[in-house]
């Protein structure tokens, strides 16, 4: 009877030692949360990830024949210097990148990397002009004084890499 009620005993003392640190847990992670400023726009979910590719079609091939994926048609799009193709993953989705035309921001790009790689994230903000003027009284330099129209028909910007922790970072309107 006795080493039962030892084990019951220890048994409730390994939860209240669980249930201490998952208290003290989330009270931290709720005070780290509160810390954060107040702010007139939102970043929303990740839009996309670009990979620039040296060779669209073969980039094409392997999600769409080997990897299963629906991917979309090549579309030109010359005020980036760019051919997209997005590759559809559920929750997210690839951006395909290659270079149009000789002043290409992905010709120097792949000249530096020469199998290609990860270029740029997106990420959706509600308010992309409020995003803007925040960013830049922030000091986080932005790539374009306006707004472009990007890939999906919506007003994009790039953030400078150095300042985003050496990850180009393009916000585009929800």
């Amino acid at each position: 009877m006795a080493a039962c009620m030892g084990k019951v005993a220890a048994g409730l003392l390994t939860r209240l030692q669980t249930t201490a640190h998952t208290v003290w847990t989330l009270s931290v992670s709720r005070s780290l949360t509160q810390k954060v400023p107040c702010s007139l726009w939102k970043l929303g979910r990740l839009n996309h990830v670009a990979i620039a590719v040296p060779d669209l079609e073969k980039a094409q091939s392997f999600y769409k024949s080997v990897l299963g994926a629906q991917v979309s048609e090549t579309v030109p799009l010359p005020e980036h210097g760019v051919y997209t193709v997005f590759v559809e993953l559920g929750n997210t989705k690839l951006e395909l990148l290659h270079p149009l035309g000789e002043k290409s921001p992905i010709s120097g790009f792949l000249q530096k990397n020469k199998a290609g790689g990860m270029h740029h994230i997106c990420i959706e903000v509600d308010d992309i002009k409020a995003a803007m003027a925040e960013l830049k009284e922030k000091k986080i330099r932005i790539l374009s004084e306006e707004p472009k129209i990007g890939a999906h028909g919506k007003p994009v910007i790039f953030l400078h890499p150095k300042d985003c922790d050496g990850v180009l970072v393009e916000l585009e309107q929800a």
